[in-house]
Parts: structure tokens; sequence; C-alpha cells
């Protein structure tokens, strides 16, 4: 029985082995050889442990596996399909049918099948997060340990353990190399993420060649200095030590594990290493040949999956899965009855739908010349918020202070290794790091949100982008907004980040104008379940406008709106502002119409939205932007990239050209050109002289 049982394990890791060789081989491109040797790492822990029930793969409490080493896709693909993983669809129901079928692996990396070149959630069931960057899985992986720490604290009761889950993620020499990994696994040992485990395939190869090219790092004294367990398997052939180390980690109370993996790439097999396998060429027909019969394959045989292997992942990972997954399902029905509110907000934070009552108690905010500043009204309306939306956390990159994001009220508390059940998350000078996080916490279902200074969200840009194509609605609050912030000069004062947030397909941007815009802003940012969005705030006090004077700042959830217009609604000229400068854009609409000229303000804090809403409705373009008046003035405190669209070919644009100075606001303000009689002036030019009075 042990002999059968030995036999059908190397079955099976030789199947994953073949079909990833047969895949990159038919797709003339991709990565043969990682796949191939860390397939008996990856059977071990999907067959032997993983608690994944392959006929419901959003199954709330299923452990989480990430493939951080995105290249190696075909190693997910191929356990995906030999699991027998079903697809579910966008509205969270499971289908019948398989989420990776024979067909996409034989098409893999082309249009249309579920097996493209990297791993892509959303796209391929089963996928838990979009890899492919390097050292994004294993961060992400944090933030999904995290969610799993939090929602024990919120959810469980005694006798009802609902979440216990563990997350698993495989990575490489690359991986580690990135500084995100290291960033990110400080932080899961400062918080003795015990449910974490990275398993870390050691093969010494990267592109260029050996690691000892550009890496000499010992990887195992510097994860026990940021506090993890760390375990070694010296051939990842060995299924006894690998169970072994797996088990370990489950047994490690206090802290996350490392298993430091040996294996050598493309043949699985101690004599042969192979840079190019790994890296994005096929092993050609000869070479497949000659290493299909060393596993005693038909050489000939492609995409084979022989008698007893499907069978044989559905009495180990299907059938355990199924068992748990049942037996948490009916635990579930029991909780449903004695803990009603607590399963409603389990069912509606896993559908991303909001609890009822979810945006009572906003604050709404009296005119006032003086005004608050757009931090500080965030703040409040936050607050408001997170006492409404249990699962609204987040935190910042150590700019809590300053960016007003800490939840004030009572039983907020801060999340720590102490206490998992805070909703403050601290995750101290790192901003790459926390995207990630984010992320993971985004697609363990709780609602995030991160905050740091607006210059400083090129540090993230990469996790941010992995959200935006994964459609996760991960909420950014970035302060600090322009050369507003004065003295501190350049380095500080982002120019160019409202622009590449906006090129970002999918990525919201919203920019209000005073606090009301603020309140609005949120208010429509809550509601989004598929996109990432930054609210963009300024530090310095904006006016708050007078709204039984001006248009009502519900207009936001338009993204753009006439704030205030000519007589009869007919104006000659349109001045067009976001965030602080939309009050700047009022006093000229007051001068320019004390001086007879027909003006228009449009508020417009959000170009995203703005073009989503006119595509549904394209007359509310029309309405906003007459194409008959060509006389424009944009004005932001930002680079002048992309308000052409708006302004047209002959309107003026006022905006930054240059990387700002260092200087008190009124100073910069006057320098740069962001003054009423600019504005004014710019406005004037372009109407004839007879309009001008």
């Amino acid at each position: 029985m042990a002999k059968q049982q030995q036999d059908l394990d190397q079955l099976s890791i030789n199947t994953i082995r073949t079909l990833s060789m047969d895949a990159v081989q038919q797709a003339n491109s991709g990565h043969p050889g990682t796949p191939m040797a860390m397939a008996p790492v990856v059977y071990c822990l999907w067959n032997q442990v993983l608690r994944f029930d392959p006929d419901d793969p959003i199954w709330p409490n299923r452990d989480r596996f990430v493939l951080s080493i995105g290249h190696a896709s075909m190693l997910l693909y191929s356990l995906l399909h030999l699991a027998g993983v079903k697809a579910v669809n966008p509205k969270y129901e499971t289908l019948g049918q398989l989420s990776v079928t024979l067909d996409d692996i034989k098409n893999f990396r082309q249009l249309d099948s579920k097996c493209p070149g990297h791993p892509e959630y959303r796209w391929t069931s089963g996928v838990e997060t979009t890899t492919g960057p390097l050292g994004q899985g294993v961060a992400t992986s944090v933030g999904m340990a995290m969610a799993g720490k939090w929602m024990a604290q919120y959810f469980n009761r005694p006798d009802f353990e609902l979440f216990n889950y563990d997350v698993y993620a495989l990575c490489g020499d690359g991986c580690l190399m990135e500084g995100i990994s290291s960033e990110a696994a400080s932080l899961a040992g400062h918080l003795k993420l015990a449910n974490l485990c990275w398993v870390y395939d050691n093969n010494r190869i990267t592109i260029e060649g050996n690691t000892q090219l550009a890496f000499s790092d010992d990887v195992a004294t510097r994860f026990i200095g940021f506090g993890w367990n760390v375990t070694r398997v010296g051939d990842a052939n060995d299924l006894e030590v690998l169970a072994r180390a797996l088990n370990t980690f489950r047994a490690t109370p206090d802290r996350p594990t490392l298993i430091i993996v040996d294996s050598h790439i493309a043949y699985g097999a101690p004599h042969k290493q192979d840079t190019s396998a790994a890296h994005g060429e096929p092993l050609g027909e000869k070479e497949i040949q000659e290493t299909k019969r060393r596993y005693g394959w038909p050489e000939d045989a492609k995409f084979l999956i022989p008698d007893g292997v499907r069978e044989h992942f559905r009495e180990g990972i299907g059938k355990r899965g199924g068992v748990l997954r049942g037996a948490w399902m009916t635990k579930f029905e029991a909780y449903q009855r004695q803990y009603p509110t607590l399963a409603d907000h389990l069912y509606k934070m896993q559908q991303r739908h909001l609890p009822d009552g979810w945006d009572k108690d906003l604050p709404e905010f009296p005119a006032d010349a003086k005004g608050i500043a757009g931090r500080d009204s965030s703040g409040k309306v936050l607050n408001a918020l997170a006492r409404n939306v249990p699962w609204l956390l987040g935190g910042s990159a150590d700019l809590a202070p300053s960016t007003k994001t800490r939840l004030t009220f009572e039983g907020a508390g801060d999340f720590s290794a102490l206490d998992y059940s805070g909703r403050n998350l601290h995750f101290g000078i790192r901003e790459h790091a926390m995207g990630a996080v984010l992320n993971g916490l985004s697609l363990s279902k709780v609602r995030p949100y991160g905050s740091g200074f607006l210059i400083f969200s090129d540090y993230g840009r990469g996790p941010l982008r992995l959200g935006a194509l994964m459609e996760i609605p991960v909420i950014y609050v970035f302060t600090h907004d322009s050369i507003g912030v004065g003295e501190d000069g350049p380095t500080h004062q982002p120019i160019e980040h409202l622009a590449s947030l906006r090129v970002i397909p999918g990525f919201i941007t919203i920019r209000p104008a005073d606090a009301n815009e603020v309140v609005e802003a949120w208010r429509v940012v809550m509601q989004f379940r598929h996109e990432p969005v930054a609210l963009i705030l300024s530090r310095q006090a904006l006016p708050t406008l007078d709204r039984s004077k001006f248009a009502p700042a519900s207009g936001l959830a338009k993204g753009a709106y006439v704030l205030a217009d000519a007589q009869g609604g007919k104006p000659d000229v349109i001045l067009i502002g976001t965030g602080s400068e939309v009050g700047l854009c009022v006093s000229a609409y007051e001068q320019l119409t004390a001086e007879g000229i027909k003006a228009r303000v449009v508020s417009m804090p959000s170009w995203e939205i703005f073009e989503y809403y006119c595509g549904k409705h394209p007359e509310y373009r029309e309405s906003v932007f007459p194409s008959s008046v060509t006389a424009r003035v944009s004005v932001e405190l930002a680079s002048t990239f992309g308000w052409e669209r708006y302004v047209g070919s002959t309107g003026r644009i006022i905006g930054m050209e240059s990387f700002g100075a260092s200087a008190p606001l009124k100073v910069l303000s006057k320098k740069f050109g962001f003054t009423v009689d600019h504005i004014v002036h710019a406005a004037e030019e372009q109407l004839p002289k007879s309009s001008n009075r």
C-alpha cells in the first residue's frame, strides 16, 4: 500500500512537470524550469496539507496559496486543473465547469486562455492574487495573513472558530532580492503572524546566471533577524522532509515561518541546471523527450494525464477540502442563529456590500471663509464611516498624525501582535509594502485604506497598479497634495503625480475642493466594489463654500459639475478647477462677473468618474462643457499634462512646468501664477475685446 502511495505521489508530480513542459513548448514561450523543480513542493502542499475545497475556491476560511514567482505560472495552472478547481463568476457563484481546462493549458499564453503568462486574479478562479512583478506576491500574502488574524478576532466566538486559515507563498531568489519582500517580512515578523508561511525556492539561478553575480545574503540569518522561524529542506524531491517542514510551520504558534527549499531547476534532479529553462525559453522537443524518458514517461505523449492522477487529487485535497468546508458551513448555519448580526456582517463583507446605515451621521460643514484642510475634514468623515462599517480599517506609512487617518473612537484600537482586533494599522515607513498589504487585505474582503503624502505614491506604484489590474477597492488617502506644502520644497511637492495616477486604467482619483466635497467623495468611494481610489487632499485650509449660493457638493458623484454659472446659463468662458484651486476659480468668477463677463466655474474633482458618467449620459458632457464655448481656463497646482482634453486647443492651462521651490505658499502661488488676477487675465485674453466689459 505504501509503495502504491509513493507511486501515485511520483506519478502526480511528474504529471505537473510534463504538463508544464508541454504547455511551454507548445506556446514557444514561458518558464518550464521552476515548475519542474518545485512540482514536489506544491504537490505536497496541495494534496497533503492545504485546507482548500476545489468545489468552492472562495470558501472564506480556505488556506491561501500565493505563487509569488508568477513566471512559474504553469505550476499553478497544472494544480488547478488536476485538483478540479471549479470556476466562480463575478457574482461569486460557483459554476460547474473547471477553472482551468486541459484546452486552456494547451493554449497557455494565448488569447482568452485561462492560463495567461502570469497568474491573474479574477481571470482564473483559484488564483488568489495577480503576480508577476517579483516580491509582490509575498508582500500581498502578509495582508492576507493580517486579514485572517483580524477576522478571527472579530467573528470568532466560543465554539465558533470561523477563521483560522493559513497563508502560503512560494517565492524565489528574485522575490527576496526585491526590497518589498524585506519590508513585508519585517512587518510580518514584528506582528508575529504565525499563520504565514513563505516557501523559498533556493535554486541560485536568475536570468543573468548564478545568483553569486549579485546576491550573497545569508537568507536564513536575515529572516531570523526579522523574527521568523526558519527551517530547511535539503532536497525539493524529499516529500517526507517537506511534509515535516510544513507541519513545523503549523505547530509554530508565535511567528511566521520561512521554509528554505534547495532545488535544481529544469529536470528536478541534482545533475542538471539550465538557466534558459528557468527564465523564458522552452526546453525543445529533443530535451523534453530525454526528460520524459528519465521520468519513465511516454516520450511522444503530450499533455498526458495518466489514469489515477485526477482521482488521487480528488481523494487528497478534494476530499479533505470538501469535509472541512462542509463542517464550516454547518457551523456557520448555527452561527447565523446565535449571532445573526455578525453573520450578516460576514456575508456582506464577503460580497463587498455595505452594512445598513453605513452613511449615517456623516458630518456637514457650514460655509466658512477660513475653512478647513482637506485632510482634517477627511479624518472626521473617516471616523464617522468606520463606526458604521466595522470592517473598514487601515493606517499609514508612519504618517497618520499628518494624514489624519487614525481612528479615534472608543474601541478602534491598534492592530498589533498583542491585539489583532485593532483597526488602526501601523505599516511603518514602508510605502511599497503598505500597498501590497492593502491588496492582500482587500483580497480577503476587509475594506482597507492606506495613507501617505502624495509625493510618496511613487514608492508604492507597483501594488497600486496591480490593485487596479485586479479590480479591488483599496482606498488611498494621499495628503500634502501640491506645492501647498511650501517650505518643504520640491522633494515634497508633487507635480506629475496626479497625471500619473490618472493614466492608470481602472484607477480613480478624486481631488475635493472643500470639506463638503470631501464628504461626498467618501460617500462615492465607499460604494465602489471593484475600483481602487485615491483621495487627494490638502494640508492647507480650504474655504468651505456656501452651498446656498453655489451648487450642492453632491455633484461630485458625476466627476465634474457646474458650481457657479453665468446668468441664464450661457457662459462666455469656463473656469475649471480641482481641489484648492476651485476657490481661486470662484474668486476669479466673481471678479469676471463684476466686469460684466459671463463666466462659469466647473469643479472637476475626478476625471475618471466624469468620463464614466458621460459614457452613460453623453448629453451631460455638453451640459457642463458646451462645445460652443471655447474660451476655457483650467487651474491645478500640478502638471499641465492632460488638461488639453478639457480646455481644447485654444484654452489656457494654468499649472506647473517645474518641480516647484522652497518658500511659503503665498510666495509660491505668486511665482507660479496661481493668483486670481492671473486666472482673470487668462480668461480675458480668450474673449473678444467687446466681451471684456
